[in-house]
């Protein structure tokens, strides 16, 4: 069986239609996976609608309030290829239920948060546990059902429930925050982990790992530290100006630590968490910088537009979160086509379209005011911008291993999934010291409360838009024409599979 780079699937071994590594019920192996990765998704946007609630309740400073969320986040994104790596040396199932077990611990715990300190540390849990649970859930696919039809089926399934998770997060948050209190936006975690944990004793085999190795304990370091302290700098950009000493110093001793990082992968650690090499691979490049913007831009809709819903329309959480239902339809039927729309038009032309529908949704947004109302001016944009969000996330995510060798796809998996995570926080911080900023401004200006709240909303909707612009324009420069898929990349993949040995080889002599 071919092995995986750190942190990377192991791609099952040929054959037509049997599952492997005695995964002899690979319908319940789908449904725990997909349990999986739908907690993990649904918790990256199901405090947005309880944030007010949260604030309230312990004490958050405004500028404090978005840390509910990059807690999450920077965990999450920082230690994902970390977490694939645990999964490789710890065993598939071992792992996974190490994950679920910290993951309930953690929700619980947010659940019981008295303070602002204790609630981000909880989330932070979240995020860390997430980081393992993800990257565990994509190789299982790939190891149960064999190359072809079964498993374009359950990636299929899987990139869904992905797409549609966050959406449906929202949605649950104003439930649960309305009908209940804001705490039981974790405790929900506690029965779905045990759902999860039945099901993953059922279906998924105490095989025993076929590889040994060492961690990158100090790449994940380096990684995360330079992510946070990135965010951190980003976010107190509204108390210090862009060119104060603080900022400054802050911002590079980010650059400083992310140097480090790309250092120690590329001449030190021993069993790199990234292998720099697999960027050589255009697809995977230009995958991984467009997920880096549709994450900013996903994270940061549904952040405002819970906000704004509260804030200025004084929607109540149960309202706000119903409100979030033309959104979750939209990216669902985006992802659905997203596959139809590939083959038809090419991958590039899909990603495209994609992208500036959802830009088009986002500048939409960008209108609202405090005398706007749901059915005119918040239903068009949502299915406008949630039906683009669908398609290019699908196909992106497509697109990203198409053109890499099959034992490095599940490397350009985390890549893809560190980068939405790590863009949405990156976003989330920046367009919140600008939405400050001009709600500031608007304020001084004379504006009423809600008018310049609004007013600063809409300006971080406007600049999320114009990230969804960029992207839509890369992957019009760089996005091969070829469709994604196997059959449309039989030379690059092979040309891919060269230059890893290659670069492999070299990596090994130059450490020697």
């Amino acid at each position: 069986m071919p092995q995986a780079a750190p942190s990377t699937v192991r791609t099952a071994p040929a054959g037509p239609s049997s599952p492997t590594h005695g995964h002899s019920r690979p319908g319940i192996v789908l449904a725990t996976v997909c349990v999986c990765q739908l907690m993990v998704t649904l918790d990256a946007s199901i405090v947005n609608i309880a944030l007010p609630a949260m604030g309230q309740a312990l004490g958050f400073a405004d500028s404090a309030l978005p840390w509910v969320v990059n807690a999450y986040a920077l965990a999450f994104g920082g230690l994902l290829l970390l977490g694939g790596r645990i999964a490789d040396l710890a065993g598939h199932r071992r792992a996974l239920l190490s994950g679920l077990v910290l993951f309930g611990i953690a929700s619980v715990l947010g659940g019981l948060a008295q303070t602002p300190a204790q609630l981000i540390a909880a989330r932070a849990g979240q995020g860390v546990a997430g980081a393992v649970l993800a990257p565990i859930s994509l190789t299982l696919i790939m190891v149960t059902f064999a190359e072809g039809p079964a498993r374009a089926r359950a990636l299929g399934i899987w990139s869904m429930v992905t797409a549609g998770g966050s959406a449906l997060g929202v949605l649950l948050g104003g439930v649960l925050t309305d009908l209940l209190d804001w705490r039981w936006v974790f405790f929900v975690n506690a029965p779905i982990v045990l759902v999860a944990a039945l099901l993953a004793l059922r279906s998924i085999p105490a095989v025993r790992p076929q590889r040994t190795g060492r961690l990158d304990v100090v790449g994940a370091v380096f990684g995360t530290t330079a992510m946070t302290v990135l965010v951190y700098g980003l976010m107190e950009t509204d108390r210090h100006p862009w060119g104060s000493a603080r900022t400054l110093g802050t911002l590079g001793a980010a650059l400083l630590l992310g140097l480090a990082f790309v250092a120690w992968e590329a001449r030190f650690a021993a069993a790199p968490i990234v292998r720099l090499g697999v960027l050589k691979v255009r697809t995977a490049w230009v995958a991984s910088v467009i997920v880096t913007l549709i994450g900013a831009s996903m994270l940061v809709g549904f952040y405002f537009c819970s906000l704004h819903l509260q804030n200025v329309l004084h929607y109540g959480p149960l309202a706000a979160g119903a409100a979030f239902l033309p959104f979750c339809a939209g990216t669902m039927a985006g992802s659905m086509v997203a596959g139809r729309l590939t083959a038809r038009f090419g991958g590039r032309a899909a990603l495209t379209g994609g992208l500036l529908l959802a830009g088009l949704g986002m500048l939409w947004f960008g209108g609202l005011d405090e005398s706007s109302g749901y059915l005119t001016a918040f239903v068009g944009p949502s299915l406008v911008a949630s039906v683009g969000i669908g398609i290019c996330m699908v196909t992106n995510t497509s697109m990203g291993t198409s053109g890499v060798a099959p034992h490095e796809a599940g490397l350009v998996s985390g890549l893809l999934n560190a980068g939405r995570q790590c863009g949405g926080s990156i976003g989330l911080a920046v367009l919140s010291t600008l939405a400050v900023t001009a709600t500031r401004h608007a304020s001084e200006s004379g504006d009423t409360p809600a008018a310049a709240l609004a007013a600063g909303y809409d300006r971080a909707f406007v600049v999320t838009a114009a990230l969804l612009g960029a992207a839509a324009v890369i992957a019009v420069l760089f996005v091969p024409r070829s469709k994604p898929g196997p059959k449309a990349v039989p030379q690059g993949e092979a040309a891919a599979a060269g230059e890893v040995a290659l670069d492999e080889a070299r990596d090994a002599a130059a450490r020697r």
